[in-house]
């Protein structure tokens, strides 16, 4: 669900059911056309579907982080850091553009690069994220 579907009430009740938080990255660079903006976000929306989809009631999508720019990882960082501070477990960032790494998200639990969601392996590159997902989960199980 995303961050709006919730009001204080709603959050209250169903809140414990929710401990999976996605920040997308767009990773816009503000070099991009009108048209390739909006190409960037829809392909970014339907990935954000993609990987939300399967795990409804369990993942709440957050608004994404849009710019590629300097401290971006700080940035980042900070937001997993205080996400998983105060209502969530766990946190994973949706990388739109394949930048981002484990070594530099030190506070996400996972990145999923959105790279494989299209074109001739999607189905391979979708069912990989899921499946890191379930293993980051399952992780903590034991």
């Amino acid at each position: 669900m995303k961050f709006s579907d919730f009001d204080s009430g709603s959050w209250a009740v169903n809140g414990e059911f929710y401990d999976t938080c996605l920040i997308p990255f767009t990773g816009l660079t503000g070099k991009e056309s009108p048209p390739q903006t909006v190409e960037r976000l829809e392909r970014l929306r339907d990935s954000i579907d993609l990987v939300e989809r399967p795990f409804k009631g369990r993942i709440v999508v957050y608004p994404a982080v849009q710019y590629d720019v300097v401290g971006k990882t700080d940035i980042i960082n900070e937001i997993c850091h205080n996400i998983k501070s105060n209502n969530f477990r766990y946190a994973i960032v949706l990388d739109a553009i394949g930048l981002l790494t484990a070594d530099s998200i030190i506070e996400s639990d996972l990145i999923v690069a959105v790279n494989d969601f299209f074109g001739d392996n999607s189905g391979k590159g979708i069912a990989f994220a899921l499946q890191k997902i379930r293993e980051m989960w399952h992780k903590e199980m034991h």
